[in-house]
């Protein structure tokens, strides 16, 4: 979302209050730093793969529950992590690399098209958008919500893309209401849509979240995978405690409730004070607790942060990889941190 910001642990640990929809932060959490436009150089074209294409590779991954993160059409970290979840889920010699015979397991030959035309409808730039959040949290606090800054933001976390990739397909085309743009063909992101609680019949499942990795998955009873998604967990200050826990409650788009005596590095004049909800919010879109105080796995504002920097103990995804993961727990749902 935020892309043109500094790489940033954004949210570290807190507290969920019950039931309510509201998270406060613990002495472990730190306060955001400055969003300052992040100078970034030009990288090279990634060399062409023997079979299909990253984009391609990318969207197919998504499309079949194992998540790259945010779809960007090159090498990385999080794509790797996916290729070699899917090698692994699917019997596919172990190469960590997108080769011939991954590209024939995602069924690549006979995908069809894995971009689409989308036409922009007036919601999605009719706003009302944030241009500016500051980066203190007591004045982000003054905002009537943590909402997307521009329609670029809105249509590319839609997508489950970067920002960069969905401006680098559509060359030229101006983001107004009734245009047509290429998208990813993945199952589009809804801020505004709860995600529906777990059928009754649909079995149960458990989370796995591993600190080496930079991974979460989500397995069925029979231990066979249902999802795959990168992740941001803890750090050498605050890194995530091993062990079994259960999820407790969801809450969807929970206000963010700021103390400073609890920031070890909040400044003298701060207050309490609470931040609204929104996708820009400091824990996304929603918020899956745990038994484990102070703990519990949430979205984030910056999804192209997911997996490459540090938080402060909680397990951080993109807000579209949060609540898919929402949709498929439960109270009592067994949570492994490891």
């Amino acid at each position: 979302m935020r892309w043109n910001t500094v790489q940033i642990a954004l949210i570290g640990i807190f507290v969920a209050q019950g039931f309510s929809p509201a998270i406060a932060q613990t002495r472990r959490a730190t306060r955001p730093r400055a969003h300052k436009p992040v100078q970034k150089q030009k990288q090279p074209e990634p060399p062409p793969l023997p079979c299909g294409d990253y984009l391609p590779f990318q969207v197919l991954l998504d499309r079949q529950g194992f998540s790259p993160g945010e779809i960007d059409s090159r090498p990385g970290d999080n794509f790797t992590h996916a290729l070699i979840a899917l090698q692994q889920a699917r019997q596919v010699p172990l190469t960590m690399q997108p080769d011939c015979d991954t590209w024939h397991a995602l069924g690549g030959d006979n995908a069809g098209d894995l971009l689409t035309t989308y036409t922009i409808a007036p919601a999605d730039v009719e706003g009302p958008f944030e241009e500016r959040i500051p980066p203190n949290l007591v004045e982000q606090a003054k905002l009537p919500a943590l909402g997307y800054r521009s329609p670029l933001e809105r249509l590319a976390e839609r997508f489950h893309a970067s920002p960069a990739l969905l401006q680098q397909l559509n060359r030229g085309v101006t983001l107004v209401a009734g245009h047509e743009i290429k998208v990813p063909a993945v199952t589009p992101f809804d801020p505004d849509a709860k995600p529906a609680a777990p059928a009754a019949d649909a079995g149960d499942v458990a989370i796995q979240v591993s600190r080496e990795e930079s991974a979460l998955r989500v397995t069925r009873a029979d231990g066979s995978p249902l999802f795959f998604a990168p992740v941001t967990t803890g750090s050498q200050h605050d890194p995530l405690p091993p062990g079994n826990w259960t999820v407790v409650g969801v809450q969807w788009h929970p206000p963010f409730h700021y103390n400073p005596n609890l920031f070890w590095d909040a400044k003298p004049q701060d207050t309490k004070t609470t931040i609204k909800p929104g996708p820009n919010n400091p824990v996304g879109v929603v918020w899956i607790s745990l038994n484990l105080e102070h703990y519990g796995i949430h979205g984030t504002p910056e999804p192209g942060h997911v997996g490459h920097t540090e938080s402060h103990g909680c397990v951080r995804l993109t807000n579209w990889d949060a609540a898919r993961v929402a949709s498929l727990v439960k109270r009592g749902t067994p949570v492994v941190f490891k």
